[in-house]
């Protein structure tokens, strides 16, 4: 089972390349915020205690994201060549338990895939998105530049640890959509 995680700061284009190694991989998204809205809209036991924390303004504790990723698995895990991992792992405890879940399962994750992209390039693409996607975090240069800090803050720790397991493949994010998702798969072809 080929399973990715696919890294990226905002703006890194990790949607468009996600839709096209979803298509060429025949892999299954394991979005967690499409997650929890898909459980919560379902009155799922883990929706409901989701939903809880999240009426109260606070964070979805990572042992229900966790429940919520492996029931989304358990149902899907028969129809599909692989998962590619979307916004989650974002911490070094979230990584560790994802890793110990795939684990037991008995489908790691083979690829983490991280879209490097400058900063000067993800304020460019996020203020020429924030004309036309009405988001006010793409509109404003003083926050999205705060956004790509947290980003690398919080997600460097995670690189390191898939780099510690060699699974870590940087991919220049910058250039053509086609000449990215080539080196994209390639990553993913070769070992």
């Amino acid at each position: 089972m080929l399973n990715l995680i696919l890294f990226g700061p905002p703006g890194s284009g990790k949607g468009t390349q996600a839709e096209g190694l979803i298509n060429k991989f025949k892999l299954q998204h394991l979005s967690t915020g499409d997650i929890l809205r898909n459980e919560i809209a379902r009155s799922t036991a883990l929706g409901m205690e989701a939903k809880k924390f999240m009426d109260k303004g606070l964070l979805v504790p990572d042992e229900v994201v966790i429940g919520m990723i492996s029931s989304k698995i358990d149902e899907t895990v028969e129809q599909v060549k692989g998962y590619i991992f979307d916004g989650f792992p974002r911490t070094i405890p979230q990584a560790e338990a994802l890793d110990k879940l795939l684990q037991f399962k008995q489908i790691p994750i083979k690829k983490v895939l991280s879209l490097e992209v400058s900063e000067e390039e993800l304020v460019k693409r996020l203020l020429g998105r924030g004309t036309t996607s009405g988001r006010s975090d793409d509109q404003d240069e003083s926050i999205i530049r705060q956004r790509v800090v947290e980003y690398r803050s919080k997600t460097a720790p995670v690189a390191d640890f898939y780099a510690k397991q060699n699974k870590l493949h940087a991919i220049k994010g910058e250039g053509s959509v086609e000449t990215i998702f080539t080196a994209l798969c390639n990553a993913v072809e070769n070992n």
